[in-house]
Order: C-alpha cells, then sequence, then structure tokens
C-alpha cells in the first residue's frame, strides 16, 4: 500500500474507508424514508448552521436591546434563554426558527408529521446544552433531533 493511500483514507475517516471495501450507506434519510433531493430531503449542514448563526444573533440583539439595556456583559446569559423560549415557540408551533424559515428549512417528526409541542420543548432544551448537537449519526441528524424524534428537512 502505498503511504499517501494510507495517509488519504486516515484523513477522509472511517466511512470513506468503509465505502472504498464495497459499504453501501445510501444517501442521508435513506433510512427514515425521506427523498434523495429536493423538499423533504434531510437539510444540509451548511445551512443548518446558517439557520441556528441567524437565531443566535436575533437572540443575542433582543437580549441586549430589550433586556439587558445595552449590558454587553449579562446579554450572553440572557440570550440563551430568549434563543430557548424563539425554539420552543416557534418549532412547536409553525415547524421552524425564523433562521430555518428564512433557509427554507423546516423540523418534522421522523414519520413526517408535525413535531408536537413536548418534543419541541425536549429537542430545544437539549439542543441549549449543545453537546447533543455536535454528536451525529450517518444521517448528519444531531443526538437533540435523535432522541426528540425529529429530522430538519428542506422545505
Amino acid at each position: 500500500m502505498d503511504n499517501r493511500q494510507a495517509i488519504g483514507s486516515w484523513l477522509s475517516g472511517p466511512r470513506a474507508a468503509a465505502e472504498q471495501m464495497g459499504a453501501d450507506f445510501g444517501y442521508r434519510g435513506e433510512r427514515l424514508g425521506l427523498p434523495e433531493e429536493g423538499p423533504g430531503s434531510v437539510a444540509p449542514l451548511g445551512r443548518r448552521l446558517a439557520a441556528i448563526l441567524f437565531d443566535w444573533g436575533l437572540c443575542l440583539l433582543i437580549a441586549y436591546g430589550l433586556i439587558t439595556g445595552g449590558d454587553l456583559g449579562a446579554a450572553g446569559n440572557w440570550a440563551l434563554a430568549v434563543f430557548v423560549l424563539l425554539g420552543v415557540l416557534t418549532v412547536g408551533t409553525v415547524g421552524s426558527t425564523p433562521g430555518k424559515r428564512l433557509l427554507g428549512l423546516r423540523v418534522i417528526a421522523v414519520n413526517g408529521a408535525r413535531l408536537s409541542f413536548p418534543r419541541a420543548v425536549f429537542r430545544t432544551v437539549l439542543l441549549a446544552l449543545a453537546v447533543p448537537a455536535l454528536v451525529w449519526d450517518r444521517d448528519t441528524r444531531g443526538l437533540h433531533d435523535r432522541l426528540s424524534g425529529a429530522v430538519q428537512v428542506r422545505g
């Protein structure tokens, strides 16, 4: 084996190495019965990241301007509370936060139905802890989505 090939397989990760050996993982969302492309397919990671950054910026702006009266030091803590409230109210009722709506994403239950309000609360609380959102499965669903039975899809 050429050293460059060994280094390449190490850098590209275990999935790429398994695919080179013939393993077929399918596309993201196939195990969930979602389409490969278009509306209803698993949302791309970049758009999901942009949506959460937009939502966080909005919550920070609300906390800075309306709650702390311009105290930047206290705005960060209040922004987390606003973020949880925003997530619970918007995902629990209309299925998407302002950032997700802007980027054409929505959160649904794995069975395709609207995510129930208690599951939206559970998902948002786990998301606020941050660690569950950093642990993904092969469909790129975070642990917070898996535990709440949710999936983020294109609108």
